[in-house]
């Protein structure tokens, strides 16, 4: 891989710092792109939680296009190296807070906020985007009105599993990535 970038908005065309091991797995340019043609000028003044954050790239870029907060979690000590990196590279510092902890843990917590966007991007084939999306249908005050739950899992993950508050919206496919978006129920 040849490298992250940010793709558009005020930090457009830097280079990200990548993750130094096997343990994450970046979203393309290419899946990224459309992640953000599909949530649009939504993502203005938004704000996100970006779960298994890796390199922080898809938060990074949610800044850069205008989002208004994005909280970073990730247990791999060099993934929340890497995110603080990224983020002084970029400027985008103080709209932030980055922590050290498990997704799934942090969702078994009480919301103390909700997101307009939950970014999910957990390591493949252990069913832990399905585990996520279950933490966030039994709180769904993760969610705010109208906001979105997204997995990024490889296509041989997905099954269609029904969830009491929240519905698949979407489903995308980018090569070896694939996109699904959830809401909440009317």
């Amino acid at each position: 891989m040849s490298g992250i970038r940010v793709i558009s908005g005020s930090a457009r065309g830097r280079r990200l710092e990548q993750v130094s091991g096997s343990g994450t797995r970046p979203i393309s340019d290419r899946a990224k792109e459309a992640l953000f043609n599909i949530i649009g000028h939504d993502v203005v003044d938004s704000t996100m939680l970006d779960l298994f954050a890796g390199t922080g790239s898809v938060g990074v870029e949610a800044l850069s296009r205008g989002a208004s907060r994005v909280v970073f979690l990730d247990t791999n000590r060099k993934a929340v190296r890497t995110i603080r990196n990224n983020l002084q590279l970029t400027g985008f510092g103080n709209k932030c807070e980055i922590f050290q902890k498990d997704a799934l843990t942090y969702l078994d917590d009480e919301p103390q906020e909700g997101f307009d966007f939950v970014y999910v991007a957990p390591p493949q084939y252990q069913g832990l985007w399905w585990e996520t999306l279950l933490r966030v249908d039994k709180s769904p005050e993760w969610l705010n009105v109208n906001g979105w739950i997204i997995a990024q899992i490889h296509p041989s993950e997905f099954s269609e599993k029904t969830l009491r508050r929240l519905a698949l919206i979407d489903r995308r496919r980018y090569g070896n990535t694939m996109l699904c978006f959830f809401a909440k129920e009317d």
